[in-house]
């Protein structure tokens, strides 16, 4: 029956469609393969949120090997939830790239840009669906180096220089990331993830485990963006073609973000490393430096895509805020941010990937006037914009409703004031840019731009609209954010 290989049909589809997809040598039909096999890997996510849910855990044996032998594949509701998020945005991107690639990256690449994005989205679910740590780094290498190809496609040339920097800073997060792995796998004599959840409190007093634990932290946050360590991101995703910045901006930092979740919660084990570590001793101050830092460098942004690169850093520091209190309510608001800072930076990506297709620039001084002349995009950059500040009505406010609650749970004032200090911040980032686009004369030959397409627009207003029906109606991404948290903090079983 076909429902019981879901798991391993996840990822096998985009990954074996991406070599396929060379073959092909008319561009619609690389095209609609993409969007198949994409919108494949999104209905099997949804069908295995399901499952999980109705069930309980998924455990999928590849080969016929059982685990701990052999490699597994397991599914349980904290990453049934992240490969909806990373499937989701997966499918909607190739229904905007059909025309942004064709602005934006030169017509004898655009093959292999479909070629690296098929492997990025299969390398980035094999991230999720995996319970082997060694497999983590094999699907982390496939989606990082598909992902510097990506980077590399911009048609600026500072896209080289910006791919090889996060090239540089990606492969020392990778090796940080394999000796971590390596030496857990020293003192546990195994690789299955829930094999070194039951061993590795017999070894945790060692020197080696919590030097492994220490290596994964610092490698993982090197690939979620956290500060300091989040240098690489905002030439990425600034010289980026539109497509890309959108789909890595909403999917790759949210991955790494789950691996920092499956490591210290369900390997290492929270006592491991908030008692003994006391790890949330460093991860909250590094959020909170990186909500009001990375903040304050956006307002001064000329360039709006470094401007939402810098405002991404502010929005991993919340994620890794909610984490850092190590309760359900904390855990809650930075699984449920997963999914909302998901949709927020995908459609505020793909809104000016429509302005960089009619403009050719994201500049700020060039978008003056313009929200007049292309109102659906700029209407769709201010919901976009209301969400990363936290108004009602949109997913920003119910995760930092839920952060400030986590806050106060913890009589932690402070940070719940910070935290809207920080959402004030970003108020002044995203005025700067409707007072440009609404409030300054147009140029004189503003006239001559129009709207953009229904192919770029339709995309952006899923995601526009998602950010409005799922901030209106949050009971069930919280529900399942709940669970999520409740799980990762009883262990694994």
């Amino acid at each position: 029956m076909i429902r019981q290989h879901l798991p391993i049909l996840q990822v096998i589809i985009p990954l074996l469609s991406a070599p396929l997809s060379v073959l092909l040598h008319k561009r619609w039909l690389v095209w609609g393969l993409t969007v198949l096999a994409s919108m494949c890997a999104f209905i099997i996510s949804i069908l295995l949120l399901q499952q999980v849910l109705a069930r309980g855990v998924i455990s999928y044996e590849l080969g016929g090997w059982a685990a701990p032998w052999g490699i597994e594949y397991r599914i349980d509701v904290v990453n049934a939830f992240v490969l909806v998020i990373i499937s989701a945005i997966g499918a909607i991107v190739p229904l905007y790239a059909a025309r942004s690639v064709e602005r934006e990256i030169a017509a004898d690449r655009i093959s292999l840009f479909y070629t690296a994005y098929l492997l990025c989205l299969a390398g980035l679910l094999g991230i999720a669906a995996t319970g082997d740590a060694f497999n983590v780094f094999v699907f982390l290498e496939i989606s990082s180096l598909s992902s510097y190809i990506l980077i590399s496609l911009g048609h600026d040339r500072r896209a080289l220089t910006a791919s090889y920097q996060y090239l540089v800073m990606g492969t020392i997060g990778a090796t940080f990331i394999l000796i971590g792995i390596g030496l857990a796998y020293m003192m546990t004599g195994t690789l299955n993830m829930m094999d070194l959840a039951r061993r590795v409190p017999a070894v945790a007093d060692t020197r080696t485990i919590r030097a492994a634990l220490a290596f994964l932290t610092v490698g993982i946050s090197l690939k979620l963006a956290l500060f300091p360590l989040h240098l690489w991101l905002p030439n990425a995703y600034a010289y980026a073609p539109s497509t890309v910045t959108a789909f890595l901006a909403a999917t790759a930092t949210k991955v790494a973000i789950y691996l920092l979740l499956r490591f210290l919660f369900t390997i290492f084990g929270a006592v491991l490393s908030f008692e003994e570590m006391i790890l949330h001793f460093v991860l909250m101050p590094l959020a909170l430096v990186a909500v009001f830092s990375a903040s304050i460098v956006a307002i001064f942004q000329d360039n709006l895509k470094r401007m939402l690169a810098y405002s991404s850093v502010a929005q991993i520091g919340y994620i890794i805020l909610g984490i850092s209190f190590v309760s359900v309510t904390g855990l809650t608001a930075g699984i449920l941010h997963l999914f909302n800072h998901a949709l927020m930076k995908g459609a505020l990506f793909m809104a000016l990937g429509c302005v960089v297709y009619r403009l050719g620039s994201v500049r700020l001084r060039d978008i003056a006037g313009l929200g007049r002349r292309m109102p659906w995009t700029f209407a769709a950059i201010v919901i976009g914009g209301l969400s990363l500040i936290g108004i009602p009505l949109t997913v920003g406010f119910i995760s930092k409703w839920y952060l400030v609650l986590a806050a106060l749970e913890s009589q932690l004032w402070w940070v719940a004031v910070l935290v809207l200090v920080g959402s004030l911040l970003a108020v002044a980032y995203v005025w700067r840019v409707v007072e440009a686009a609404f409030f300054q004369p147009p140029p004189r030959h503003a006239a001559q731009y129009q709207e953009a397409p229904l192919s770029l627009l339709i995309p952006t207003w899923i995601l526009i609209g998602a950010n409005i029906y799922f901030g209106i109606d949050a009971e069930r991404t919280v529900s399942i954010a709940q669970r999520a948290a409740e799980w990762l903090l009883r262990g694994p079983s």
